[in-house]
């Protein structure tokens, strides 16, 4: 899997056109955790191929969160392509500086963003980093955050496919019949990615 740096900055400056121009950065990284777990679980792959973490604050993608924050693990072509679309306004916001670039994204990368906006746009940052806290793929590492807050453990996309306990949207419905599909496919696509490492 290839991160996709050009899907990441247009899905946060998609969103920040959603959210009116600015958007919290925070919102903003669990939006795209909303549309990355709707795509996996219906469409069998992630929009951006990010590396997903659990943090204290809910699940992370990565490297979209680099690129949210203009921080030196962004590559230069990222920050370059990024520079016209998206500006990190002030300590905690981004601010959309024009229309995003749609070309970049397949129908169903669209249909996972709205999606994640149309479910879950109308909520505050704490609310959006909340509600990702009650997903199983974030739940299984509380315990190693609640002893170490500022660490980071990486996620498996597996796990994206487990519905939570409780009663929040399950990001698309599946069958237990298609769990098993979707779970062959993340493997097969974990071999291939190590025989090419």
């Amino acid at each position: 899997m290839v991160f996709d740096y050009m899907k990441a900055s247009q899905a946060l400056n998609y969103l920040a056109q959603k959210e009116g121009g600015v958007i919290s950065r925070l919102k903003a990284i669990k939006l795209v955790f909303i549309a990355d777990r709707y795509h996996l679980r219906k469409h069998g792959r992630l929009i951006t191929n990010d590396k997903y973490y659990a943090m204290v604050k809910g699940p992370v993608a990565s490297q979209t969160l680099n690129i949210a924050q203009g921080n030196t693990r962004v590559t230069e072509k990222e920050r370059e392509y990024k520079s016209p679309y998206i500006l990190s306004k002030g300590q905690n916001d981004l601010q959309s500086l024009c229309s995003p670039d749609l070309d970049v994204f397949s129908k169903s990368d669209i249909e996972a963003l709205n999606y994640a906006w149309d479910k879950f746009g109308w909520l505050s940052k704490w609310d959006a980093s909340d509600i990702t806290h009650e997903y199983p793929e974030w739940l299984k590492h509380k315990p190693k955050l609640d002893a170490q807050p500022l660490g980071r453990f990486s996620m498996n996309l597996s796990d994206f496919l487990d519905d939570p306990i409780k009663q929040v949207d399950r990001c698309y419905e599946l069958t237990d019949a298609e769990k098993e599909i979707r779970r062959e496919q993340i493997e097969e696509e974990d071999h291939l990615e190590a025989l090419w490492a």
